[in-house]
C-alpha cells in the first residue's frame, strides 16, 4: 500500500510563520502541500527527522535578479543555500524580456552596468529563445531549479522593446509608445508576471557611465505601467527611487503610483548617509499613506548595505588606476607578486582613477570605511576597527594600510565598505528599526546579480544569526516574528498566498534549521559562471534539510540532485492569457 505522505518531517519544534508560538508535531506533505499537522503522523515514503530542530516554511526573498541566471543553469545559488525556497526576479527595471533580436547587445550592457554581470557571461550564458515577454515565460516554464522562481516585467527593455533607439536614447515616448507600455504591461501581468518594475536611481548607469534609460523618463510614463497594472487588475509595482530626492518628494511619486495603479507599491528603503534621517521620514509618510487606504512598503535589508572588495573581485581603491589595469589580466599569484614591488605601490598610490563611470570612482575613492571582513563576516564591525582608524592610530596613511591589506591571505583578503544602513554603533540602527516595522519587508538580497561586489543574498541567515538572540532585548528579535518576517510577509506582499506558512493545504515548502548550528560563511569567489565568470559565492550551516513542494532539495547543505523548483505565475491571473 502505497503511503499516505511522500514526507514526514517528525517532531520538530514548527515555527508556522503566522507569528505564533512554536510547537511541537510532525508535518506530512503529499502532492506538493501540507497535507496534515499533528503528532504520530503515519510514516512517510521519505522522512526527516527533526526532534531538537526547528521546522519553518521556506524563505520568500522578493528582490533578486536571477533572470539570467536561471536559464543557464539549475541551482539559485546563493540563495537556495540560506533557506530561500522562492525567489522573485526582474526587479529595479533591468531583465532580459521583451527583447527584440537587435537589441540583445543593449540589453546585455545594461544588466552589466547596473547589476555587475561580466558581459561575456551573459553573451555566453543567456540563450535569447524569446522575443515577448510572454515567450519569456514560456521558456521559464519549461526550467526546473532547485527553487521556485517568479518573473516581473521590467520598465528598460519595455522601453527599448517600445521604443527602439530613440527608447534607449532616452527620448520621450509619444502618445502611442505609452499606451502601447500600458498595453504590454497589462498583457505581462496576465501571462503570469507577478509585477512590474523601474529605476528612478541616477547611480543606475551603463558601464560606460551613461544613465540607463528609465531614470530620466517623465512620471507620465511611470503612470503608465502603473495604468497597465490597473488593467489588469493584479501586479505590484516595485522601483529604486532617486535618492536625491527628499523623503517626501519620493512618497508624492510612490503615492501617485500606488493611486493610479490600484495595486501595492514597494521601493528600495535604506539609510542613506546623504540623508541620514530620511528612511525615518519615509517610514511615517508611509503609515500616513497606508492609513489612508493606500499599499506601500519599503523594500528593507537587515543589515548594512555592503560593497565587498579584493582583488579577485570588481572592485577596489586600486582597480580603477591605469597602472592597475595593466597588471588586472594576471593571475592572482602574479598580480600579488607585481603589486609586492615598493614601486609599484608608491605608483599605485599616487595615481588618480581613471574612468568613465563616476558610481565607480566614488566607490573606489572610499578608505575611510573599510573594514577587513573576516570569517566568519562581520558586518557590524565598530568603527574602531576601520582600515582608516587603524592607520591613524598607528600613523600611517590610511591608503597605505588598504594596500597592505589587499596583499593579505595572498591577495585574497576581502575589505567591506557598508555603503547604507550604517548609522548608529556597529552599524545596527537601522536594521533593528527596519525589520520589525510592519511597512518594511525584508528583501534587497539582489541575489543573482552584483557577482563581483556585493552578496547580500546572505541576509535570511544574518536575520537568524544576528537579530534573534541579539543581546540587547531592545533589539533582539524573536524567532517566530523573524519567520514570519522571512516567509509569510514577503510571500504576501507579492501576492503569493499558497506559501510562507505552514498550514494545511499550503505549499510543502519547508526548512529545517539546527539553530545550534546556524552559521554564516564568508563569501568566496568562484569562477564557474559561463565563459569562466566569477561570482560570489556564500555557504551557511545550521541548513538541516530544505524542502520545495515536498521534495527534499538539501540535506546539511548537500544538493540531493532534485529540482522541483519551477516558474511562479501570478496567481490572480492564472489562465488569463490573451
Amino acid at each position: 500500500m502505497p503511503a499516505r505522505f511522500d514526507l514526514v518531517v517528525r517532531g520538530g519544534t514548527v515555527i508556522a510563520g503566522d507569528g505564533g508560538e512554536p510547537f511541537e508535531a510532525d508535518v506530512g506533505c503529499a502532492g506538493g502541500t501540507i497535507a496534515a499537522i499533528g503528532a504520530g503522523l503515519e510514516r512517510g515514503a521519505e522522512e526527516i527527522d527533526a526532534r531538537g530542530l526547528i521546522v519553518a516554511p521556506g524563505f520568500v526573498d522578493i528582490h533578486t535578479h536571477y533572470d539570467g541566471q536561471v536559464t543557464w543553469e539549475h541551482r539559485l545559488s546563493p540563495s537556495s543555500a540560506h533557506g530561500v525556497t522562492t525567489v522573485v526576479m526582474g526587479n529595479c527595471g533591468v531583465g532580459f524580456a521583451p527583447a527584440r533580436a537587435g537589441d540583445h547587445e543593449l540589453l546585455i550592457r545594461l544588466m552589466e552596468g547596473v547589476e555587475d554581470i561580466p558581459e561575456s557571461v551573459m553573451a555566453a550564458g543567456v540563450p535569447w529563445t524569446w522575443e515577448s515577454f510572454e515567450d519569456y515565460l514560456d521558456t521559464l516554464d519549461g526550467r526546473a531549479a532547485d527553487i521556485d522562481f517568479g518573473a516581473q516585467l521590467p520598465h528598460n527593455p519595455l522601453r527599448v522593446f517600445v521604443m527602439g533607439r530613440r527608447g534607449a536614447e532616452r527620448e520621450p515616448p509619444t502618445a502611442d509608445d505609452l499606451a502601447a507600455m500600458r498595453r504590454l504591461t497589462a498583457q505581462a501581468i496576465r501571462a503570469g508576471a507577478l509585477g512590474v518594475t523601474t529605476t528612478r536611481n541616477l547611480v543606475h548607469r551603463f558601464r560606460s557611465g551613461a544613465n540607463v534609460p528609465s531614470v530620466l523618463t517623465e512620471e507620465d510614463e511611470v503612470l503608465a505601467l502603473a495604468r497597465g497594472l490597473r488593467d489588469a487588475g493584479a501586479g505590484v509595482f516595485q522601483l529604486v527611487g532617486e535618492t536625491s530626492a527628499s523623503p517626501a518628494e519620493q512618497m508624492a511619486v510612490i503615492r501617485r503610483i500606488a493611486g493610479t495603479s490600484g495595486r501595492p507599491v514597494s521601493f528600495t528603503l535604506a539609510q542613506d548617509p546623504g540623508q541620514p534621517d530620511g528612511w525615518r521620514e519615509s517610514l511615517e509618510l508611509m503609515r500616513q499613506a497606508n492609513a489612508e487606504g493606500l499599499t506601500i512598503r519599503g523594500q528593507a535589508l537587515p543589515r548594512p548595505i555592503g560593497m565587498l572588495m579584493g582583488l579577485e573581485l570588481s572592485l577596489h581603491p586600486f582597480a580603477l588606476k591605469p597602472s592597475f589595469q595593466a597588471i588586472a589580466p594576471l593571475p592572482l599569484e602574479r598580480k600579488v607578486a607585481a603589486m609586492r614591488d615598493p614601486a609599484l605601490k608608491r605608483l599605485l598610490i599616487e595615481e588618480a582613477p581613471a574612468d568613465p563611470n563616476p558610481v565607480l570612482v566614488y566607490l573606489a575613492s572610499q578608505t575611510e570605511q573599510l573594514f577587513v571582513l573576516g570569517d566568519p563576516p562581520n558586518y557590524n564591525p565598530a568603527r574602531s576597527e576601520s582600515i582608516a582608524e587603524r592607520a591613524r592610530a598607528s600613523g600611517r596613511e590610511p591608503i597605505e594600510l588598504v594596500y597592505d591589506a589587499l596583499l593579505e591571505r595572498g591577495g585574497r583578503e576581502i575589505l567591506y565598505f557598508p555603503a547604507a544602513n550604517r548609522d548608529g554603533d556597529r552599524f545596527e540602527t537601522a536594521g533593528a528599526e527596519l525589520v520589525r516595522d510592519e511597512n518594511a519587508i525584508l528583501g534587497l538580497g539582489d541575489g543573482g546579480a552584483h557577482y563581483g561586489i556585493i552578496c547580500d543574498a546572505s541576509y535570511t541567515t544574518y536575520l537568524l544569526t544576528h537579530w534573534v538572540g541579539h543581546p540587547d532585548p531592545e533589539k533582539r528579535l524573536s524567532w517566530p516574528a523573524a519567520i514570519r518576517a522571512l516567509a509569510r510577509q514577503p510571500a504576501r506582499a507579492v501576492g503569493l498566498a499558497d506559501r510562507g506558512e505552514i498550514a494545511l493545504g499550503q505549499k510543502a515548502d519547508l526548512a529545517v534549521i539546527d539553530p545550534d548550528r546556524l552559521r554564516l560563511h564568508a563569501p568566496r569567489p568562484a569562477f564557474d559562471l559561463p565563459a569562466g565568470g566569477r561570482r560570489l559565492t556564500q555557504k551557511a550551516g545550521g541548513y538541516e534539510a530544505m524542502a520545495v513542494s515536498g521534495v527534499v532539495t538539501y540535506r546539511r547543505g548537500e544538493a540531493t540532485g532534485a529540482l522541483p523548483g519551477r516558474l511562479v505565475r501570478n496567481p490572480s491571473t492564472a489562465g488569463a492569457r490573451p
